[in-house]
C-alpha cells in the first residue's frame, strides 16, 4: 500500500492521529502537498461519502472522517500556504449553504485559493443564501462560492442565484458551487458562472473567472 492509499484507508477509518503522522511523512519525503490531498485524504473522503449516500455509514462516520481530514490539512496547511501565488487574485465569499453542516470540502479549497492569492472570507456552514449576498456586498467580493454535500442542500444554490437577480446584482458577482453531489450539468442548468469538481480545479476556475470578470489577464 502506498503512501496516498494510506491516507485515504486513514482517511475512511476516522483515524486522526494516523492521517496527521501521514501528513508529516509526506512533507519529510517532499511530496506535493495538493498531490496528497488529492491523491490521498480527498479520494478517502469520496468512499466515505458514498458508503454515506447508500446508507452504508452514519453521519457520525462522516464527521470522524472529515475531522481526522482536518488534523491532516493543518500540519499540510503551513507549507500549502508557503506555495508562490500569483498576486492578488480577488475576493472570495465562500460557505456552506443553508441546512448543510458539511464543510471538510469547502476548508480544502479555502486554504487552496489562499495559496494561490486569493482573499477569502470564510463564512463557515449552514449559512443562508440571504447572508453570502450581504457579506459579498459588504467584502466588495468579486465571487461568491457556495458548496453542499447533500442533494437536499442543492436546491439552495439557484436560490442563491435568484436572488442576486432579484437584486439587480447577477452581474456584479460570479458564483462558482460545488461539493460531492454538485455536477457541470447541474451548474450549467442553475445558471452559476463555474463548478469545482475538487480544490484544484476550483482554483482554475476561479482564476479562470476573474479573468474574465476583469477582461484580461490575471495578474
Amino acid at each position: 500500500m502506498n503512501l496516498f492509499e494510506q491516507m485515504a484507508e486513514a482517511t475512511i477509518k476516522g483515524d486522526k492521529e494516523q492521517c496527521a503522522a501521514l501528513a508529516r511523512v509526506a512533507l519529510d519525503e517532499g511530496v506535493d502537498p495538493v498531490q496528497a490531498i488529492q491523491e490521498g485524504y480527498t479520494k478517502g473522503m469520496h468512499v466515505v461519502g458514498d458508503r454515506f449516500a447508500v446508507l452504508e455509514c452514519f453521519l457520525a462516520e462522516v464527521m470522524l472522517s472529515a475531522n481526522a481530514v482536518s488534523a491532516a490539512m493543518e500540519v499540510l496547511r503551513p507549507s500549502l500556504l508557503e506555495r508562490p501565488g500569483h498576486g492578488s487574485q480577488g475576493t472570495i465569499i465562500l460557505g456552506t449553504i443553508q441546512g448543510d453542516v458539511h464543510e471538510i470540502g469547502k476548508n480544502i479549497v479555502k486554504i487552496m485559493l489562499q495559496a494561490d492569492g486569493f482573499t477569502v472570507h470564510d463564512l463557515g456552514y449552514d449559512v443562508p443564501v440571504r447572508r453570502f449576498v450581504e457579506q459579498a456586498e459588504e467584502l466588495d467580493a468579486d465571487i461568491i462560492g457556495a458548496s453542499s454535500l447533500l442533494t437536499t442542500t442543492m436546491t439552495y444554490q439557484p436560490d442563491l442565484i435568484n436572488l442576486l437577480g432579484e437584486l439587480g446584482l447577477r452581474d456584479k458577482y460570479r458564483v462558482m458551487i460545488g461539493g460531492a453531489p454538485v455536477t457541470a450539468e447541474w451548474a450549467a442548468e442553475i445558471g452559476a458562472d463555474g463548478y469545482g469538481e475538487n480544490a484544484t480545479k476550483a482554483v482554475e476556475v476561479a482564476r479562470s473567472l476573474m479573468q474574465e470578470k476583469r477582461g484580461g489577464e490575471v495578474s
